[in-house]
């Protein structure tokens, strides 16, 4: 029995021991100057996530915020002796309201605080992408190709050489057809085979059916703010906004005139990205 009672003493005494011991640890990390210039520094360091916003059937993606993470960034600071702001960690905080699983509704835009543009070309019938493509590569331009079927059929290896070069692709089913059987056929291609994260459908005008359809295969749909009629650049001009999606057509037109389109929108102090990266939130 005595023995019984000296083991619980000393277990006791080490628990007690070990509390105190952390305790002083804490204490001597809260005071170390270290810790006391990163919490200065959290309390200006906060970027505030910002939520979707829905409107109707409509979306405008959010965007991730970040608070300093202060334990991380001490034991990061504490390796090299001494306080250094690019030393900080972050902790990421996602939106309230996020287009994650909002497969239901229309993406009109990107957000605008991102600043960013999306160049998105229709791909159709015969159209020959080889000047666009060229275009893109001289101007260092990520863009966004959605390929009727038609053409994806006969152009399976530009999909996936579009897809390595950070380019986005999108559906257009067979003539914007949702409902054609092939639509899921050509989802798998650009998902599994491309191996592109995420998929998109296209739609002008509301359509409840199609909507539906992408919506049950997890593809989010976009429905441009700015689609291109007759006049490339003059109409860009007219709608540009930041967070814009422009739709183009194939055409000698838009062929000639958009390495001023890309310097015009870059002038405005738009980044152009692809699809992916422009309704990102987690960036």
């Amino acid at each position: 029995m005595k023995k019984f009672f000296e083991c619980i003493g000393m277990i006791s005494l080490v628990c007690v021991s070990f509390f105190f011991t952390e305790k002083t640890a804490r204490v001597v990390k809260e005071t170390d100057n270290i810790m006391v210039e990163i919490k200065k520094a959290a309390e200006s360091h906060v970027n505030h996530s910002i939520d979707a916003m829905i409107k109707e059937d409509t979306i405008i993606p959010g965007i991730y915020g970040g608070i300093v993470d202060e334990e991380k960034s001490y034991e990061k600071m504490k390796r090299v002796g001494s306080y250094q702001e690019n030393l900080l960690v972050y902790k990421k905080i996602a939106p309230m309201v996020s287009i994650e699983k909002n497969f239901d509704k229309y993406i009109i835009s990107g957000n605008p605080k991102k600043n960013m543009v999306t160049l998105l070309f229709l791909v159709q019938d015969n159209d020959d992408t080889t000047k666009i493509e060229k275009i893109l590569q001289q101007k260092e331009v990520k863009a966004s190709f959605f390929v009727d079927g038609n053409w994806f059929e006969n152009h399976n290896d530009k999909i996936y050489e579009w897809i390595n070069e950070e380019h986005t692709v999108g559906n257009l089913s067979y003539g914007m057809d949702y409902k054609n059987s092939s639509f899921i056929w050509m989802d798998t291609i650009i998902k599994r085979v491309g191996n592109q994260k995420i998929s998109f459908c296209y739609n002008e005008k509301p359509n409840k059916d199609a909507l539906k359809l992408c919506a049950a295969n997890k593809n989010y749909t976009i429905r441009p703010n700015i689609i291109i009629a007759k006049s490339p650049l003059s109409e860009i001009k007219l709608n540009l906004v930041a967070g814009s999606i422009i739709a183009l057509p194939i055409n000698q037109t838009v062929e000639k005139e958009l390495p001023v389109i890309i310097e015009y929108i870059r002038g405005k102090g738009y980044k152009l990205e692809n699809l992916y990266h422009h309704l990102e939130e987690d960036k």
